[in-house]
Parts: structure tokens; C-alpha cells; sequence
């Protein structure tokens, strides 16, 4: 009876994994297998305020954070346009800046965002 009960729960497993990568949502994958860009966005939260308005301060925690997170564009972009971002009031127009204003040279210039584009 116990190789029964532990063949059913490692298939249940299996169906629970199956599920979970059907349940993917959209933007899921820019920042890794193991990762999805809300779960990301919470590590930009030192650049909460530079993201609400241009005339703030960026922070040197909020620069590194972002030239880190910007060596993969499109994560930095999913990023900033995700749920936890938006309900955290970042402002796009905005975000699309703060590489600009953390003078990190080596940005992805151009790269499109949604309908945004990084200066």
C-alpha cells in the first residue's frame, strides 16, 4: 500500500507542475525560469520615488539595482511595466528614465519598452 500512495503523490505532483507552466502568466520568462518580473520588481523598491516623479533623487541602491537588472532589457522592461509595479504607483514614463539618470553607460539605448522607449 505505501509504493501505491507514493506513486499517486508523485504523479499529483507531476500534474501540479504541468498546471503551473500552463498558468504562466503573460511576461513570465524575461527575467529567468525561476523568477517572474513582479517577484523582480520588489528588489527595485529603492527606486520607488525616481519612478513616481523625474525631479527626484535616485538613490545609489536603486542605481545599482537597476544597471544590474539591466544587463537582461527585457526583464528591466517587464519589470517595470508589471502588476507590483504599477500597483506600487511607479509611473512608466518616469521609470524609463532612471538608467538615463544613473548615468550607467552602458544601457540598452532605444531598446522599445510597450510604448516606451529607454533614452
Amino acid at each position: 500500500m505505501a509504493v501505491p500512495m507514493k506513486s499517486l503523490c508523485f504523479v499529483m505532483f507531476l500534474v501540479l507542475l504541468g498546471v503551473a507552466g500552463f498558468n504562466r502568466v503573460d511576461g513570465a520568462g524575461e527575467c529567468g525560469r525561476s523568477t517572474t518580473p513582479d517577484m523582480e520588481a520588489f528588489k527595485l523598491a529603492p527606486c520607488a520615488s525616481a519612478a513616481q516623479d523625474t525631479t527626484s533623487p535616485v538613490s545609489s541602491q536603486c542605481c545599482a539595482q537597476v544597471k544590474k537588472m539591466g544587463q537582461n532589457p527585457p526583464c528591466l522592461c517587464a519589470v517595470m511595466l508589471s502588476n507590483t509595479a504599477k500597483s506600487s504607483g511607479v509611473q512608466p514614463e518616469n521609470a524609463i528614465t532612471i538608467p538615463k539618470r544613473c548615468n550607467i553607460a552602458n544601457r540598452p539605448v532605444g531598446y522599445k519598452c510597450g510604448a516606451y522607449t529607454l533614452p
